[in-house]
Order: C-alpha cells, then sequence, then structure tokens
C-alpha cells in the first residue's frame, strides 16, 4: 500500500493541505492536492485516471456512473458528509468502489442561514458599500421581531433555525411532507399547511434534504403564494427551487428579495441573474465552509482512508 496515490479534490481556496496534517498517511501513500474547478467527463476521468483513493468536498464534483466506469484505479472514495447526493452510491457498489463519508459541524449550515435572514432584510451589503464608497444610509431595513418565520421542512438545521427565530421573537411556522403537527410543537413550531407556510411567512427558509420528493418543490405557484413583502432564504440545495420561477418572481418584484447560498449549477455561471439582481443577497455556498467543520471532514478523512487501508472501512455509505 505505499505507492497508493491519493487525491484531495475541490480544494478551491488551497487550504486543505494545511487544515490538518496529511504527514500520519505517508506510510500509506502519496496525496495530491486537486485545486481544479470540476470539467467535463473526459477531463475528469484523465485528471484522476492514477488514483487510487480520492477524497471529495461535499458536492462539488459528480461522480456519476460515466466518471466512475472510467477510473479503473478508483477503490475509495471519500466524501465531507455523511450523504452526498453527486455520487451515484450503486454504481460505485457495482464497480467495486468503496464509498465512506464524514461527520459535519451543526452549527456551520444554521448559522449561515441567520446571516443570510439578517443581511438581506437589514440591506447590510448596500449599507456597507455605501459607506465604503463615502456615503451614508440608503435605506430602510425590515424588523424581524413580530414577523413570521417559515420553515419548510424542520430537521436538524431547521431546528435551529426556529430556535434562532424564536429567541429573535418571531411567530414560527412549520411544513413539510413529513412533519406532523406534535412534532412541531415539540419545537415550539406551529405546524401549518404548504400554501399556508408560503401565504404566511414574512422571511420562509428551505431546509429540506434533496430529493426526486423535493426538487422543484417551490415553484411558481409556490413563490405566487407569496407576499410582496416577504423573503425566501435557501441555504439548502439549489435544485429544490425552480430557479426560472424564481429568477422571474424576483425580475418582476413579486417578492421583497432572495439569500441564496446555493444554486442549480455550482460554481453559478459568470452571466447568471443571481450575481446582479439588486433584491437577491448571494454567497457562494458557503454555509459548510468554516474552520470546524473543514477540520473535521478532513481529519476523518485521513480517519477512513486509514481505516480502509486497515481492512476494516467505517462510516461506510449504503
Amino acid at each position: 500500500m505505499t505507492h497508493t496515490k491519493i487525491a484531495v479534490l475541490d480544494d478551491w481556496q488551497s487550504v486543505a493541505s494545511d487544515v490538518v496534517d496529511w504527514s500520519v498517511l505517508n506510510s500509506i501513500g502519496e496525496v495530491s492536492f486537486l485545486h481544479e474547478y470540476p470539467a467535463d467527463t473526459a477531463i475528469m476521468a484523465a485528471r484522476l485516471q492514477a488514483f487510487t483513493v480520492i477524497c471529495v468536498m461535499r458536492e462539488r464534483t459528480i461522480f456519476d456512473e460515466a466518471l466512475l466506469s472510467q477510473l479503473p484505479n478508483l477503490k475509495l472514495l471519500v466524501t465531507g458528509g455523511m450523504r452526498n447526493a453527486a455520487i451515484d452510491v450503486k454504481a460505485a457498489t457495482r464497480l467495486g468502489i468503496q464509498v465512506c463519508g464524514t461527520e459535519s459541524y451543526k452549527h456551520a449550515a444554521p448559522e449561515l442561514t441567520w446571516a443570510l435572514i439578517m443581511g438581506v432584510t437589514r440591506n447590510l451589503v448596500d449599507e456597507a458599500n455605501s459607506l465604503r464608497s463615502g456615503q451614508w444610509q440608503i435605506g430602510i431595513g425590515s424588523d424581524l421581531h413580530g414577523k413570521t418565520l417559515g420553515i419548510l421542512g424542520l430537521g436538524s438545521i431547521g431546528k435551529w433555525i426556529a430556535r434562532y427565530g424564536l429567541a429573535f421573537g418571531m411567530n414560527v411556522i412549520a411544513w413539510s411532507e413529513n412533519l406532523t403537527a406534535e412534532a412541531a410543537a415539540e419545537s415550539g413550531v406551529t405546524y401549518v399547511s404548504k400554501q399556508e407556510l408560503f401565504e404566511q411567512a414574512d422571511i420562509l427558509s428551505i431546509h429540506l434534504v434533496l430529493s426526486d420528493r423535493s426538487r422543484g418543490l417551490v415553484d411558481a405557484q409556490a413563490l405566487g403564494w407569496m407576499k410582496p413583502t416577504s423573503y425566501l432564504i435557501n441555504t439548502s440545495r439549489g435544485p429544490i427551487v425552480d430557479e426560472g420561477a424564481l429568477i422571474e418572481t424576483l425580475q418582476k418584484r413579486r417578492i421583497a428579495g432572495a439569500a441564496l447560498d446555493v444554486f442549480a449549477i455550482e460554481p453559478l455561471p459568470a452571466e447568471h441573474p443571481f450575481r446582479v439582481l439588486d433584491n437577491v443577497l448571494a454567497t457562494p455556498h458557503v454555509g459548510y465552509v468554516t474552520e470546524n467543520n473543514y477540520r473535521m471532514f478532513y481529519s476523518q478523512m485521513i480517519e477512513d482512508i486509514q481505516a480502509w487501508t486497515a481492512g476494516a472501512p467505517i462510516r461506510v455509505f449504503g
């Protein structure tokens, strides 16, 4: 195993080599850090051909059957987190590729979500840019106290957002297909229907797992239910929202604005409307990009490689 080639992908900020001590893998193989953005299947296959172990950061690179089948040397694929929709786990299993994951730091995404809520409702970016350019106050922010926070998906992250909303004196409501009134009440939240959620929310925050059921769930009809003074927040997954419908909604100012950390295509294309719409606060999928999260991801990736090498893989997918 001393000649095992290990690739660490998606290190867009060139920080992976310094977050943890990769030298503990020297007895196993050689670690290479690849900083390029994902490319088409042919380029990725050529780029990754020599590697036996590949570590990926969340869902930045798609490992579908077309790519996996062109990587005959690949035996272990390790991802940050215990869920990665960009990996075809069934195809990997058929091809004899082990897929393992890591735990996640649970506070990173909720904290970023709340920062976006505060940022978009108080016009923080525009006000800061105004001051930086030599001007002063240019707008009027919106208050949160007494407003209604709608949560689409009351899972682990949604529950944190509910706690934050309650702490800010908000009325918190929630809906998802599996949520019950009893489960909502346990978190101090009022259960409502899907339509009521969109109609009543001043802030509507999305916290669902991307699946066939949730893809496109926030469609033109749902956006049409929202109040013209309301804001949509998405730090979950881009495809949960019908992006075309949201762009039209924002362009026609049918809602007050949106704060987005996730998109249908990432990195976001250079000419995308979300980069220029003045009622959008957009960040480049940084909800999980924190020191604690990266340290956990990369340290446990190393543990996964060591365990797999010892013949006892841990945190196995599937």
